[in-house]
């Protein structure tokens, strides 16, 4: 069974959230990192940019494919991590941690409700 952070929130298309105040952390879950093997390649929004929930905001290319990440939530790119652009294995050896993607300013924090518990997270990828 894939590693399930219990202090996260989770989108139906594999993103995970984790909100501090006003401002969420976004990356992929564990369970996404192993479909996709080994990444070898991220691109992520430019810093200022406005995003919408749902909305394809960077790109993760693995050995296998290439795949969108969408906004789990809406707002504005506050941050980006340069160290899984650097080094995108972080995103398997990492996922809810060092091989986070961005930071966002919540526009709505209403989004969040609409999104996952771990507990139903679990459920929808047969954990």
């Amino acid at each position: 069974m894939s590693n399930i952070p219990s202090d996260l929130k989770y989108a139906k298309s594999h993103e995970w959230v984790r909100v501090s105040g006003a401002t969420a952390t976004v990356g992929i879950t564990d369970h996404a990192q192993h479909e996709l093997t080994d990444i070898v390649f991220v691109e992520l929004p430019a810093v200022g940019r406005q995003v919408k929930v749902g909305e394809a905001c960077a790109v993760v290319e693995s050995v296998k494919t290439a795949s969108d990440i969408y906004s789990p939530v809406s707002g504005e790119i506050l941050e980006v991590n340069p160290a899984v652009v650097e080094n995108p294995a972080l995103v398997n050896t990492d996922p809810h941690a060092a091989g986070w993607f961005y930071k966002v300013k919540l526009a709505n924090p209403a989004d969040l409700n609409a999104l996952l518990t771990p507990a139903d997270y679990a459920k929808q990828i047969g954990g």
